[in-house]
């Protein structure tokens, strides 16, 4: 294998393309590549010598692409509030921030602005930015010079935020960015300055205590973040007991002395605006800190309802506490602090679920993650040795002995094994290797011993491109959610905007007290309308689903791609490698004249065996799994467009077809019929004869996989129109689309005319699905609507299709269909219910109903149906956890 420079792709070696450069052979993976590098060489060579490796992307025309998580967000407003303060910066191409993930895709080109200024940017909106920290033992270092050379040499590479390294416990804290750089890459940085870096065995491991295990201070901070809201909850729920006791003395039948207007139940109002301030403070304070963040990026966001309510239900009720004789009448002087207590215990409860919840939601990734073996025992100057899996390189042995995960992706160069890869295919029957079959990293060893070759290790694995198809997925936007960006960049403004109109009205036109009911209902419309469900609605159901999908052995490239998957109506199936299994197999072998099977077998194979023809292998292999002992040929002889002849254990064989035995003058009897039976079938049939007298026939043919019909009678009964595309001739394909109950079939299409054929079915109204190899398909993949890849083994990340089955079934075209239209179902519920809520919630706070009912909706209840209106969308998405297939 080999890489391109310019792209980055992994590619078979020899290519069609490459170059010749200072003495070195640079292979590409198309001209388009080749024709970049030649014009400037140097550009693409000195930026793989100067960086090291990391798993951010720099595409051709120097755009960067980094991942930050960021720690904080609590609705959808955030994530515009930091896009906006993003894309401020210079040589930004595209700043999104998704709420489900808490994280920022930002694209930007580096000699306009850096990943610092970047975080800055994040942090001037208000949110920080999620981190890890690496801390490692260091040899070798005698001076302060040693630790500035190597903090220099971090702080330069992309991804590290701060590199400390100290001399006397000769150790570095480094705080970096996972996404951008990781363990393996900073080692060797370290390394490449002369500086060993220390085992933990080691003196210096035991002295600085370094470990290589990076802290995941995302994850921490969010379950700091958890603890802190449900302390907060606690506090203010215990004083709002109290509180509403007071608030409302004549319904808990308090004695006189405090009942309203008596001095002591002014004196305990009075206590009560004390005590609301740690309240509001203290378990509020998130909601002022995050309003104040948003002005002063000039917007506006959860938090700004709230803390806006709060503070106005707070200042109207200490007025009425501490100044009781400026109002007009006694009843204007009431007093709403159980409202801020209330509110605030019930949004951080919510808050506190929804993080609990959105953690649900991200199983399937985490369960991704930790499918990572630690270790792998490598072989070594003949010695077995135990090392971190990060430290395993190219065409290192792996030894792996029964019941124990693979490390890495490879081929097996001695032993054979049954291999449970249901972690990353999703089929549950473990797979039988042998020698030179490929095995799959964190995929499970169950009975026998073997030892591979690795070649994929790092982020090149099928698991760390898996890991990352998936996470860029989830991270995605499906086309329904620039809508409701839309909505919910005006939906805060939008309700301030209502929540004053409502007070004006109420305190003009509203029944006495009037000045009451404009309060009531201005902090009611405030704490009401929640932001976060319409924020969460899509990207919530988008990760459960995505992740569904990656349990299952389908990865989906992006949010569109799923949306996409549930309106098709046409599914176009490459024939061979995606209804058939893509190498010929024996599948016939018919005798006459007295001839055993076994035998007409052995003299055909045993012939083929000096062949180098492709169908003369599935012959040999066909012998070869019925145990029959084949023969050395003599005097073998082909003779092209007929057949072949040689001489085995002393007799003449021959093996061709109808024209090699015509040229012989040998009779075939009902042979001839049997065979043209066999063509109809879609097989290719050979004569046999011996010593020229007719044996029979040996048969191969291109097998329909197991599945294949099953998957595309379920398609069909799914309201799908099933097409067959191939390059074989009409005979053969409309033998096979009997076979698996296909009506419509192209035949005789070139590989480059596929995408023509798709081009057609769209011109006739219809929304198509390729379904391909993923290798002469490509451009049919990429004309279709929606391009489905056959993957296999390792090779996962086929650019050109929307979505990748791992398993190569057809089943999982199914699958993906249903998935999308479970996930698009539960997206739409999600939504309904987020606009239902907050269109009607609204009305009614801003008095709708009193009209007709005589009264208002309580402050309280208001808050309750916030808090708890995310969460309903969350736990509603997370029901897609329980999605099975029904095929």
């Amino acid at each position: 294998m080999a890489r391109d420079p310019v792209c980055g792709m992994e590619i078979k070696s020899p290519s069609d393309f490459y170059s010749e450069y200072a003495g070195e052979k640079i292979e590409f993976c198309s001209s388009d590549c080749k024709s970049k590098f030649d014009k400037n060489p140097e550009n693409y060579l000195e930026s793989k010598a100067e960086k090291p490796e990391t798993t951010y992307r720099k595409s051709a025309d120097g755009v960067e692409r980094l991942q930050i998580p960021i720690v904080g967000m609590h609705c959808a407003s955030c994530t515009l509030t930091i896009e906006k303060e993003i894309e401020k910066l210079p040589g930004i191409k595209r700043a999104v921030v998704n709420y489900s993930t808490e994280n920022a895709y930002v694209e930007f080109l580096p000699d306009k602005v850096n990943v610092d200024e970047i975080l800055k940017a994040i942090k001037k909106a208000g949110y920080k930015s999620g981190q890890a920290t690496l801390r490692l033992g260091i040899r070798k270092m005698h001076c302060s010079s040693c630790i500035s050379k190597i903090e220099e040499e971090l702080q330069k590479t992309p991804g590290v935020l701060s590199a400390s390294v100290d001399l006397a416990t000769e150790s570095a804290t480094i705080v970096y960015l996972p996404s951008m750089v990781q363990t393996p890459e900073i080692k060797r940085i370290i390394e490449g300055l002369g500086y060993p870096i220390v085992e933990t065995s080691t003196p210096a491991a035991a002295i600085g205590k370094p470990t290589e295990e990076p802290e995941d201070e995302n994850q921490k901070a969010r379950e700091r973040e958890y603890k802190t809201l449900v302390r907060k909850f606690i506090f203010a729920a215990i004083l709002s007991v109290p509180f509403i006791i007071f608030s409302y003395p004549a319904l808990f039948g308090l004695p006189a002395s405090m009942q309203k207007g008596s001095d002591l139940l002014r004196i305990i109002w009075i206590s009560m605006s004390v005590l609301s301030l740690p309240i509001m403070f203290w378990s509020g304070s998130h909601f002022y800190t995050g309003a104040l963040a948003a002005m002063k990026s000039r917007s506006a966001n959860m938090h700004t309802l709230i803390a806006t309510g709060i503070t106005a239900a707070w200042l109207y009720s200490t007025i009425a506490a501490i100044f009781p004789e400026i109002f007009p009448t006694e009843a204007l002087a009431d007093v709403f602090f159980d409202v801020v207590a209330v509110v605030v215990a019930l949004v951080n409860l919510g808050m506190a679920l929804e993080i609990r919840a959105k953690g649900k939601s991200s199983e399937a990734i985490k369960k991704l993650i930790g499918l990572q073996p630690k270790t792998a025992r490598v072989i070594r100057n003949g010695k077995e040795m135990d090392i971190p899996v990060e430290e395993v390189v190219l065409d290192d042995i792996i030894l792996v002995r029964p019941g124990e995960k693979i490390p890495v992706d490879g081929i097996i160069v001695e032993g054979s094994s049954s291999v449970d890869e249901s972690m990353i295919t999703g089929e549950s029957i473990p797979v039988e290797k042998y020698k030179d079959d490929e095995v799959i990293g964190a995929t499970i060893n169950k009975t026998g011993s073997f030892k591979f070759k690795a070649t994929k290790v790092g982020k090149d694995t099928a698991l760390a491109q898996i890991i990352e198809m998936v996470q860029q997925a989830q991270s995605s936007k499906a086309p329904i959610q620039r809508i409701v960006d839309k909505v919910s960049s005006y939906f805060v403004p939008t309700v301030i905007i209502l929540a004053i109109l409502s007070f004006i009205v109420w305190y003009d036109f509203g029944p006495s007290p009037n000045l009451i009911y404009a309060l009531v209902v201005f902090v009611t419309v405030l704490i009401i309308a929640c932001p976060c469900a319409l924020g969460l609605a899509t990207p919530i159901s988008l990760m459960v689903g995505v992740g569904k999908g990656a349990e299952n052995g389908i990865l989906i490239r992006s949010g569109e791609a799923l949306e996409g998957a549930c309106k098709l109506d046409t599914i176009v199936l490459d024939k061979t490698g995606t209804i058939t299994e893509g190498k010929p197999s024996l599948t016939d072998v018919v005798t006459t004249n007295g001839f055993q099977s076994d035998e007409v077998l052995k003299y055909a194979a045993s012939v083929e065996k000096a062949s180098e023809h492709p169908l003369g292998e599935s012959i040999i292999r066909g012998a070869e799994e019925r145990s029959v002992k084949l023969e050395d040929p003599k005097d073998f002889n082909a003779v092209p467009g007929y057949g072949v002849e040689a001489t085995v254990n002393g007799k003449r064989i021959i093996l061709g077809n109808e024209k090699m035995m015509k040229k012989h003058n040998i009779d075939l009897g009902d042979l001839v019929e049997i065979s043209q039976k066999m063509a109809d079938d879609g097989k290719t049939p050979m004569f046999v004869a011996v010593d020229n007298k007719a044996a029979g026939i040996v048969a191969v043919a291109d097998t329909v996989k197991p599945d294949s019909l099953d998957a595309i009678r379920h398609l069909k009964k799914m309201g799908l129109e099933v097409v067959m595309i191939t390059g074989d001739n009409k005979r053969t394909a409309e033998a096979i689309a009997k076979q698996v109950g296909v009506d419509r079939v192209f035949s005789e299409v070139l590989p480059e005319d596929k995408a023509f054929n798709v081009q057609k079915l769209q011109q006739e109204g219809k929304r198509v699905a390729m379904v391909g190899d993923g290798i002469n398909d490509a451009p049919a993949l990429a004309q279709a609507n929606i391009g489905l890849a056959i993957g296999s083994g390792t090779d996962v990340a086929i650019e050109a299709s929307d979505i990748t089955l791992i398993k190569g079934s057809l089943k999982g075209v199914a699958l993906a269909i249903e998935l999308s239209k479970a996930t698009m179902r539960n997206i739409k519920q999600n939504l309904f219910g987020a606009f239902f809520y907050n269109g009607l919630g609204i009305p009614i706070a801003a008095g709708l109903l009193y009209p007709f009912l005589g009264t208002l909706l309580s402050p309280l209840i208001a808050g309750a149906a916030m808090a708890f209106s995310s969460v309903t969308v969350v736990t509603n998405a997370n029901r897609l956890r329980r999605f099975k297939p029904s095929l």
